[in-house]
């Protein structure tokens, strides 16, 4: 036996033992030719339901190119960071066909604002029907950022948008007079639940469940029905955090973020009486996009019950696990330089798939080979 070869065999047996001899997950095209995707749900057929921020809304089968454009899309304000957005089924779709979409909308005077719709997909996934925008974000605003939008579907059947403080609106984050920095709680034809925090409060509006966001791209809700968001900070200060009703969770008056270039935001405070802070922060910023809690054991426990992270500025996937306390027990980066990641789902399949952005992907993580 060579003596190069005796050091590796020998630790052969450990390398095992670890794990470490196992191919690691990795990753694999499943649709391709897309422009600049954004949301990602999936249809009882197999087929994915993709949207583009231009405004156009696709079907797509694992290996085959995307549809011809679905119809009946309102009219969507793609400009800047606006645009058509989050997507999500109903939780009785494969008997009623209807989805939730939230977008940019055209007000007056070159105003938009995020609006959140219903609507019918037809049994050929051509066009779409019965459209209703059954919340719109009040007062809509003159500005091209931070609209936030995604969307998640409680058991009880309520729905909760994620909404942006349109950048120019972040002091009225915390003021609730207004929708700017809020995640809000709807049913699904729009009503306000009487049990929502807000109702009968002074000059308060109804919808709203939680104040003090800055620009949430990432919304979901557990296996134990507890709702999770993430945020973009500033220049640092990205957040995870466990979402409550009428909680504060403080922008801009705390954060671990500063002002782009530099310079405190305020007075500079990271905590104050009375703000949540966040269960994860990350500083510098990895501009987090997408969000999903994995439920399967489809890549070993060891993954099971993460949260699964976008990364749109490093391009990777990042992987953060709570204990019972909800502080980080495990953090690690999978896939670096991937490219932009805008959305990440857990599948029927049980398999996480990743909307990548510039590249006009979506791609699967497949398990490693044991």
């Amino acid at each position: 036996m060579s003596p190069r070869l005796r050091p590796v065999l020998s630790a052969l047996p450990l390398l095992l033992s670890l794990g470490l001899a196992h191919a690691a997950p990795s990753l694999e095209t499943v649709v391709d030719g897309l422009k600049t995707p954004w949301g990602l749900a999936f249809l009882p057929d197999g087929q994915l339901l993709i949207t583009e921020r231009d405004g156009t809304l696709r079907t797509a089968k694992a290996g085959a190119k995307p549809s011809a454009p679905i119809q009946g899309v309102p009219a969507v304000d793609a400009v800047g960071q606006g645009g058509l957005l989050d997507v999500v089924t109903d939780s009785d779709f494969a008997r009623n066909r209807t989805i939730y979409f939230c977008y940019a909308e055209p007000g007056a005077d070159k105003t938009n604002g995020t609006a959140l719709a219903s609507a019918k997909l037809s049994a050929d996934n051509r066009r779409l029907t019965d459209v209703k925008v059954i919340f719109s974000q009040k007062p809509k605003m003159e500005s091209r950022l931070h609209f936030g939008c995604r969307i998640a579907e409680a058991p009880d059947g309520k729905l909760f948008l994620s909404l942006g403080e349109r950048y120019k609106g972040m002091q009225q984050a915390q003021t609730l007079d207004n929708h700017f920095g809020k995640i809000v709680r709807i049913g699904k034809d729009g009503s306000v639940p009487a049990d929502n925090p807000f109702v009968g409060t002074a000059g308060a509006l109804p919808e709203i469940w939680s104040l003090g966001h800055r620009n949430s791209q990432g919304l979901v809700l557990d296996d134990k029905g507890l709702l999770w968001e993430h945020e973009h900070g500033p220049q640092g200060g990205d957040e995870l955090n466990l979402i409550k009703p009428k909680l504060n969770y403080g922008w801009p008056v705390i954060t671990y973020g500063e002002n782009y270039g530099g310079g405190k935001i305020g007075d500079g405070l990271a905590a104050k009486a009375g703000m949540e802070q966040p269960n994860v922060k990350w500083v510098p910023s990895i501009a987090p996009a997408g969000l999903a809690k994995l439920k399967s054991a489809a890549y070993g426990t060891s993954w099971q019950g993460s949260f699964f992270i976008g990364s749109l500025k490093f391009g990777h996937l990042e992987r953060v696990k709570l204990g019972a306390d909800h502080r980080v027990v495990e953090q690690e980066r999978l896939f670096p330089d991937t490219g932009r990641m805008r959305d990440v789902r857990e599948g029927p399949d049980g398999l996480l798939y990743l909307v990548l952005e510039g590249a006009g992907k979506v791609v699967r993580v497949v398990p490693a080979a044991r």
